[in-house]
């Protein structure tokens, strides 16, 4: 499924058919701005806590106000405090361009934090063009995609999609020999598996060995298609699922992976949505072994990272954070949110200001040292984060084992290589 290519009419093109009338969105009712605005710095908080969203998205709203309290506490930026707006799209995909105009017209921010569909990336992204403004983008996507006016601290394909494909088809991994490509049915999950065909492909794959389904967001029936897969992996060769379902179908798809006894040591599932956050309402005991590929886990060592977990495990338990407050979780997304957050809050200090395109010039080449225990670097042209790969395998205790990572951070490609189209496009985004 083709995404926004690096041209101005095909931009346009690809927009215009997800979010034509997002640019256009007009909110009747809007109060004044209050009394202060002058005096603080707003940040729009642009995360799902309502639908079938919230399970991923809500945490990556309180992520974001703990490292605004961090920052604020240390004086904020240019002298004022940063001030956060919290809306929530409820998993609506075109009220996600809604608030985004609400935030930038009505409450003036001088940045957002959030998305974590493709698709509500993809209908804020004309909005946000249009007006100047600026995104940090948190979760691993399908690529495809550069823009002047986002930042990617989440993966790109080759950051994820490819490396997991290749450790499951190693000795290592259990040789796979056959694909189940399981996703939910939108952009996401379709053009990353568009890429892993033509990977698959590429090492010598049969289209018979690869097998691809989809499911609309919220599903929660998986007999059906446990029992394809069970079917599809008694046929002779090693089977791997791939699985790029999103939000809260990921609890009925494991529990029915558990009712089904499709061990990892028969059918290993490797998960690109999947984390510590999505596993905890679910009984891990049946699921152990069974992978996810991230650039961040809990259970990473690192001195950075046990202060990273002990200053979220205290803001959740003051916060009383739903869930959080008795078992404080992190993840690879709130990994990548704070490391947005403290970047952008870098650059605006370099920049000595919050213009969009000041702090755009002043983001090149910043680095900040991950609670993943690498520095992990915004490249200097693509506004992607430089990012090491892990896989790991799931414990009893919903934790990760890291199995596999790469020797240190890997350059993202947001075009990928294993698209024909995409060949000659360069990895800088198009000047408006």
């Amino acid at each position: 499924m083709s995404t926004t290519p690096n041209t101005s009419a095909a931009r346009r093109f690809t927009l215009k058919t997800l979010s034509a009338a997002a640019v256009a969105v007009t909110l009747g009712g809007l109060s004044a701005l209050p009394a202060y605005a002058q005096e603080t710095i707003k940040v729009g908080v642009l995360h799902s806590l309502s639908g079938t969203m919230a399970i991923s998205e809500t945490v990556l709203k309180d992520t974001v106000l703990m490292a605004i309290d961090e920052i604020n506490a240390k004086g904020g930026l240019l002298g004022k405090k940063l001030e956060p707006v919290v809306v929530d799209p409820a998993s609506n995909w075109p009220l996600f361009a809604e608030k985004t105009k609400q935030l930038i017209t009505q409450d003036k921010v001088a940045v957002i934090f959030g998305c974590w569909t493709s698709v509500s990336r993809k209908s804020v992204l004309p909005v946000v063009e249009e007006a100047n403004g600026l995104l940090f983008y948190p979760v691993q996507y399908e690529g495809e995609e550069l823009s002047k006016n986002v930042f990617y601290t989440g993966a790109a394909p080759n950051q994820q999609a490819i490396p997991a494909v290749e450790y499951l088809m190693s000795k290592d991994g259990g040789s796979a020999k056959r694909w189940v490509l399981l996703g939910t049915d939108y952009v996401y999950p379709r053009t990353t598996n568009k890429i892993l065909r033509a990977f698959l492909k590429a090492k010598g794959v049969a289209d018979a060995d690869i097998m691809e389904e989809y499911t609309p967001f919220g599903h929660s029936d998986y007999q059906t298609i446990i029992a394809k897969i069970k079917k599809f992996s008694s046929e002779g060769k090693k089977t791997a699922v791939v699985s790029t379902i999103n939000g809260d179908s990921n609890v009925p798809f494991y529990k029915e992976l558990g009712n089904a006894g499709l061990s990892a040591k028969d059918v290993p599932v490797v998960a690109f949505s999947v984390g510590e956050e999505e596993l905890r309402g679910v009984d891990t005991k049946p699921l152990v072994g069974h992978l996810a590929a991230w650039n961040y886990f809990m259970s990473i060592k690192s001195p950075a990272n046990t202060e990273f977990t002990k200053k979220w495990a205290a803001y959740a338990k003051a916060k009383n954070i739903p869930g959080h407050k008795d078992k404080p979780l992190t993840n690879d997304p709130m990994e990548a949110t704070y490391i947005g957050i403290n970047m952008w809050a870098q650059a605006v200090t370099k920049a000595k200001s919050t213009d969009t395109d000041k702090v755009i010039a002043a983001m090149a080449g910043q680095t900040f040292k991950a609670p993943g225990g690498f520095t992990s670097t915004m490249d200097k042209e693509n506004h992607h984060l430089h990012k090491p790969v892990f896989i790991g395998e799931i414990k009893a205790d919903g934790q990760f084992n890291v199995v596999w990572k790469t020797p240190g951070p890997v350059v993202a490609d947001p075009w990928s290589d294993y698209i024909a189209e995409n060949k000659g496009k360069k990895n800088v985004p198009e000047k408006k």
